[in-house]
């Protein structure tokens, strides 16, 4: 299992390579947005136990729940961009880290529906804040870039879940970090 997902990476690094071997400020903007959930331990923490979560959960929940944290991170993008204000951005996000993580350590099983919709509260304020922190990128190519990282990261949580298998005691303690990790974080 483990050499095919060495094989894999290996693939699609080689397939993207050339992707970057001309960059225009079109890619510059794609490249921040891709590079912007990967700058931040508070969302990289999230993501990553947001595709865990889903995997202990299982069945439809490992595409459901991702796909809610995805669609409704878009819609806080766009409220963000558009003017909106939305208070407590950042303490929601650091709440995000600790819930999540305290989701998958303490292996919470909730039906499809109501886990997509506790991660969608989450994935709003994440989605606001890679609004607010765009810094001049293209709305669209920052979007795309920061859409495919978070898919990224959730298919990482999701392999991490599924590799693990059998072994629930190991994931619930990175759950356990991960939340440990959101109360570093607000302390910092």
């Amino acid at each position: 299992m483990l050499k095919r997902i060495s094989i894999t990476a290996a693939i699609l690094a080689a397939a993207v390579a050339p992707a970057f071997a001309h960059i225009s400020s079109e890619h510059l903007s794609a490249m921040t947005g891709l590079e912007h959930p990967l700058s931040g331990a508070d969302h990289i923490l999230a993501m990553v136990a947001v595709g865990l979560w889903a995997s202990m959960i299982g069945g439809r929940a490992r595409l459901i729940v991702p796909a809610a944290f995805v669609s409704t991170m878009a819609l806080g993008f766009l409220l963000s961009i558009s003017g909106v204000a939305l208070p407590f951005v950042e303490p929601a996000i650091l709440a995000s880290v600790i819930g999540l993580g305290l989701l998958v350590a303490m292996a919470v099983k909730m039906p499809t529906a109501a886990s997509a919709a506790v991660v969608a509260v989450f994935a709003l304020f994440h989605g606001f804040a890679h609004g607010t922190e765009m810094h001049g990128a293209g709305a669209l190519p920052f979007a795309a870039g920061f859409i495919a990282s978070t898919i990224a990261l959730h298919a990482a949580g999701i392999g991490l879940g599924t590799l693990l298998g059998r072994y629930q005691t190991v994931a619930r303690l990175l759950g356990g970090a991960t939340a440990i990790g959101g109360i570093a974080l607000m302390m910092a």
